[in-house]
């Protein structure tokens, strides 16, 4: 048996288009096991993969290195580099340490590695990770439609009652998620109230999801998208277990390049992502990959806003554009 050790230990997002990795994997390697390591705050979304077999949390990992040498992992990928973990594998002695030879560290700690450069590549981050499959001799070369079936994502925990009752049996529901911790280009807000009163209200229910500090900013700097009758504001109240369990109940999530636009297609919803037209941050790169993903960026090289959060490309994004995306509902 085959015990492979997936390692990515940054953001959400990021974390989500890790997970075809474990689902590439166990198609090839049917009865491998697969663990990975990841921050503690990305847990429910790792282990909602029926292709994980157990999380690793990386700060445990880190004050008792015997759990990961008792693990006898045959082989460990560092997808995010890590300079402590990519250490404490090489001093458990796991036999086989990938990583990419773009990191200085990665030539003490490892001993294979991956001519792998992602900034310039026009590969997507999904297909950028699946090439460290490659020392494993694995497939290595994904088409984006085939990657959005490798997620694995149905071990997902109930949705309590307080949030089950919220969903609409009549009426299709739709997470809007505004904001994005300041990672990502952000569609105004004015463009997503401009939405909720685009689309008939007798036929749509909103959520409005996010932390709790951004919650309180989305409400100082426009009060008014929490008037409408149809609209729900679900910031700072759901876990992240449970923002899965909720975007798994409703119909579709809008926003820009954020953990939950990912998640959503990863639960195969319909997950529109709205994108900037710059590299790095590019949709080429970044956009959602599922069965209902769609993403819609203005076509056209986008440079002048590298400095600044305020881009004019993603507002010329229209409201009536994402609307037209649901009017056959």
């Amino acid at each position: 048996m085959q015990k492979i050790i997936l390692s990515r230990t940054d953001n959400l997002g990021d974390v989500v288009l890790t997970l075809p990795m474990a689902g590439a994997i166990k198609a090839q390697l049917p009865d491998s096991q697969v663990f990975f390591i990841g921050k503690s705050y990305t847990k429910a979304i790792i282990e909602g993969s029926n292709f994980v077999d157990k999380f690793l949390d990386r700060e445990e990992i880190l004050q008792h290195p015997q759990l990961l040498k008792e693990l006898q992992a045959n082989a460990i990928i560092h997808v995010f580099p890590d300079k402590e973990i990519a250490s404490l594998a090489k001093r458990v002695n796991i036999p086989i340490r990938i990583g990419t030879s773009h990191r200085l560290f990665h030539w003490f700690s490892c001993n294979k590695m991956v001519n792998l450069g992602r900034k310039n590549s026009d590969l997507h981050e999904a297909q950028l990770n699946l090439k460290l499959l490659q020392p494993l001799q694995l497939k290595t070369d994904y088409a984006l439609s085939e990657i959005g079936k490798l997620y694995g994502m149905s071990k997902i925990t109930p949705l309590p009652s307080e949030f089950q009752q919220l969903v609409s049996k009549e009426k299709f529901n739709l997470i809007l998620h505004p904001k994005s911790k300041g990672s990502a280009r952000e569609w105004n807000l004015e463009n997503y109230q401009a939405l909720i009163q685009l689309l008939p209200k007798e036929k749509f229910q909103f959520f409005i999801t996010g932390t709790q500090a951004e919650g309180e900013k989305i409400k100082n700097l426009l009060p008014s998208i929490f008037n409408f009758e149809n609209v729900y504001d679900l910031t700072g109240k759901l876990s992240l277990s449970q923002l899965v369990s909720f975007i798994n109940e409703v119909g579709a999530l809008v926003a820009c390049s954020t953990g939950p636009l990912h998640i959503a297609a990863a639960l195969g919803k319909k997950a529109i992502g709205i994108f900037p037209p710059m590299r790095p941050i590019h949709p080429q790169r970044w956009q959602p990959l599922g069965i209902q993903a769609q993403t819609l960026c203005l076509n056209k090289s986008c440079n002048d806003c590298k400095k600044s959060m305020d881009c004019p490309c993603i507002q010329s994004i229209t409201p009536k554009q994402v609307a037209n995306l649901f009017f056959s509902l």
